[in-house]
């Protein structure tokens, strides 16, 4: 029988309780259940065997830390071995060890030889030591443990949310929100501001296009009736051009707009003024947007831009989900009508989403749109990644990402080859550790795999024969691995064809160059061509068919060697059949 300890961690310390009875029990759950409500039932079955408090809440905070990443501090180390018994080296313990995490259960039998256990039983009896803990301690007060509790929660709480002030994407989310409701009201503030002035002067919405420089030139005019040559060089710092002041100046002498009463100009004024400062405002937030996005994802916002990516960060949640997005889920984010609406009427899906505000897009021709848009969404999934879990800034793999997006766009238009993604993303590494001054194994890797690669080009630039490559008609060199398939080919044809006639070559008759041939088998050859033309004639055979040297072997083969007769034997025989006759 294998007794049963239990390690409960609590936000005062460790505990180490016995459970008794397990046989009585059977290791039934129901049972424990019902038993854990009652303390005079328990306490038969649980009993406290050791109790080590927390030196302090900084101590706490690093063991409940430890303990739910499943790791095993020195502290509880030291615990367990001085209150469980001791294991001997080579031999089964007797005991085993409940606990409520598996992991931090692996991590003890790993460094004690421990055995642990973690199952529904034991889960059971640890809620209810937890359940009575209290009561199990005899100078632990039910306040002291609330506190000790709510301390412990708090600081675990806030050590597990990484703050950091740098690199926090809410900021960027909240920004760009912002920076969308300003742009609609300040158009709309803008359109108020023309309507309304223009009642008094409205020539001047045809000279003066743009928002904020009309809004300013209305709060300095004002009266139109007051404005004369003296503030042609005012309007011309205001507007930045001198025709246009002339011309706002005589516009304002003829005039056909109302008179407007003080108090109604002063209303426009302040309005006008409200609408300089909300522009005003939207300038300095944009460039707090763009700081804010060079230092969160400074790859990103070197590929795709600023505003583009921070739509992006914004649409997703945040930038760590915007990480786990794969690309295709990138390439449509922000038309999930449009998504779902092709489906549901079995149309075509779109091709892009958000990413279409980007320049590329727009630079690509119409029907490689689609093209750009996915490939641009692979480059900005990365660019994202690099962002998200990389330790250091920089915005180096975003302008190798850009330059990757450039010569796509440049293969699309004119046919050149871009380079290799790998081969981009290896300068950029260089890059990033030529600025920091670190070494890396990488480094070292490449070397062999450059040398097999130098190897199998050498392999393959070498030609398998010494004159002309083997059986290649348009002067390209084989590859190594079509060598010995081209040589069994040649010994084949070599066995299966004969040559024609004496002065036609041997071998391939289609431009191959065949084998060298020695002179002892030339001579070899015509010895057996003489002898099997000799014998085709003795047999009666048609000099047409002795001329084709495969109908001859044929025969050769189809005839024993019986059949085959000397000249004289045959003039025998017809002189045997003459006098027959």
């Amino acid at each position: 029988m294998t007794a049963l300890y239990l390690i409960f961690e609590s936000s005062s310390g460790y505990a180490i309780f016995t459970v008794h009875g397990i046989d009585e029990i059977g290791q039934n759950t129901d049972a424990v259940r019902k038993s854990i409500d009652d303390l005079t039932r328990f306490g038969k079955v649980v009993k406290l065997e050791a109790f080590q408090p927390f030196s302090s809440a900084l101590d706490a905070l690093n063991q409940i830390n430890a303990v739910s990443e499943g790791l095993m501090t020195d502290e509880l180390r030291n615990f367990l071995e001085l209150n469980l018994p001791k294991v001997k080296e080579g031999k089964k313990a007797k005991f085993s060890l409940g606990v409520a995490e598996p992991k931090l259960g692996s991590h003890i039998f790993e460094e004690t030889n421990i055995p642990c256990q973690s199952n529904e039983f034991v889960l059971e009896l640890l809620r209810g030591v937890r359940q009575h803990f209290v009561r199990f301690i005899k100078d632990l007060k039910s306040s002291d443990m609330e506190k000790a509790q709510l301390g412990l929660g708090h600081s675990y709480s806030r050590a597990k949310v990484k703050f950091n002030v740098n690199r926090v994407d809410n900021m960027v989310i909240q920004a760009i929100f912002l920076l969308d409701t300003l742009d609609k009201d300040v158009n709309s503030f803008s359109m108020r501001v023309r309507e309304w002035y223009s009642w008094h002067f409205p020539e001047l919405v045809k000279i003066v296009n743009d928002n904020y420089l009309y809004a300013k030139v209305a709060k300095y005019v004002k009266n139109k009736s007051e404005l004369s040559e003296d503030q042609i060089p005012d309007l011309t710092e205001i507007l930045g051009d001198e025709d246009k002041a002339k011309e706002i100046v005589e516009a304002a002498k003829a005039s056909m707009g109302q008179d407007l009463s003080v108090i109604d100009l002063i209303n426009v004024e302040q309005f006008a003024q409200r609408v300089m400062n909300l522009a005003e405002y939207r300038k300095r937030l944009h460039e707090y947007l763009v700081n804010k996005m060079n230092d969160i994802a400074p790859n990103l916002a070197s590929l795709i831009g600023e505003i583009v990516g921070a739509r992006l960060i914004s649409h997703a949640g945040s930038l760590t989900n915007l990480a786990k997005c794969p690309s295709s889920t990138l390439q449509i984010l922000g038309a999930e009508k449009a998504l779902f609406r092709a489906l549901k009427t079995r149309g075509n899906t779109p091709k892009y989403g958000l990413i279409f505000h980007s320049s590329f897009i727009g630079r690509a021709s119409q029907r490689n749109k689609g093209r750009m848009a996915r490939f641009l969404a692979n480059k900005c999934s990365i660019a994202s990644r690099i962002d998200c879990f990389a330790e250091g800034s920089t915005t180096v793999f975003g302008e190798k990402l850009r330059e990757q997006v450039e010569e796509r766009l440049d293969f699309y238009d004119k046919g050149i080859a871009p380079r290799k993604n790998i081969d981009m993303m290896k300068e950029a590494i260089e890059n990033v550790l030529s600025e920091g001054g670190e070494k890396t194994a990488m480094d070292v890797e490449e070397a062999p795999s450059a040398k097999k690669s130098k190897k199998k080009k050498s392999k393959s630039e070498t030609p398998v024969s010494d004159g002309e490559p083997n059986g290649v008609t348009n002067g390209g060199a084989m590859d190594v691995e079509e060598a010995p398939s081209a040589k069994k080919s040649k010994k084949k044809k070599s066995k299966s064809e004969t040559p024609m006639s004496d002065g036609e070559p041997n071998g391939v008759t289609n431009g191959g160059a065949s084998e060298p041939e020695t002179e002892k088998k030339k001579k070899r050859k015509s010895e057996k061509k003489e002898d099997s033309r000799s014998a085709a004639k003795s047999n009666g055979v048609n000099d047409f068919e002795s001329e084709e040297d495969g109908t001859v072997k044929k025969k050769k083969k189809s005839k024993p060697v019986e059949d085959l007769q000397t000249p004289s034997e045959v003039k025998k025989k017809k002189k045997s059949k003459s006098n027959n006759v």
